[in-house]
């Protein structure tokens, strides 16, 4: 999915929590949230199981946030999302023996098992991590500073943590001189 695309929401939260509060901008990302998913209906696009939960939750804890004006629904439905994220890359992995940190990248890389495991572990442990610091900066903080550590923070530090697994696979990464003949383009002849 495009990123702009997966963004639109947060992106429409954070412009109408900008103008007009709290209650506005939670009913604008719900709204935001169906008009992604239509995006991607009438463009034929596949809708990722992602979106589907995200949506499902956000219109469920955002529908209380607005119903009981009361904006800890909305902040709790952070910490569900990343404890979910969480949760199902361990139970994935450990009872099913599905790492789904290999599934979405193993067309691209080419890691031992171990790494693989080691990746999926370490990425369950930052939705964990995540899904604890919202709660905190969330009861801790004013709603205003919760708010830019929704938007701004959790991109922030996904970004920081991308870097860093990146940084830790480095070495498996194909060198531009194990270059093979096997690899090379074939060029017809006239001979051939």
């Amino acid at each position: 999915m495009h990123p702009l695309l997966e963004f639109f929401p947060l992106i429409i939260f954070f412009a109408a929590y900008s103008f007009y509060g709290i209650y506005w901008a939670t009913a604008t990302l719900i709204i935001a949230s169906a008009i992604q998913i239509l995006f991607l209906f009438l463009t034929k696009k596949p809708i990722p199981k992602k979106v589907w939960i995200l949506a499902l939750l956000m219109t469920v804890m955002g529908g209380m946030t607005i119903y009981f004006q009361d904006d800890a629904f909305l902040k709790w439905k952070v910490t569900v999302v990343y404890a979910i994220f969480g949760l199902v890359l361990i139970i994935s992995d450990k009872f099913y023996k599905n790492n789904l940190i290999k599934k979405a990248l193993g067309e691209a890389l080419t890691l031992p098992e171990n790494i693989w495991s080691k990746m999926n572990i370490a990425w369950a442990l930052f939705f964990t991590f995540i899904a604890v610091l919202n709660i905190y900066i969330a009861y801790s903080f004013e709603l205003d500073t919760w708010v830019k550590f929704k938007v701004f923070g959790t991109m922030a530090l996904m970004f920081i943590f991308i870097v860093i697994n990146m940084a830790m696979i480095y070495k498996y990464f194909p060198k531009d001189d194990e270059v093979t003949n096997d690899s090379l383009p074939k060029i017809k002849t006239n001979d051939e």
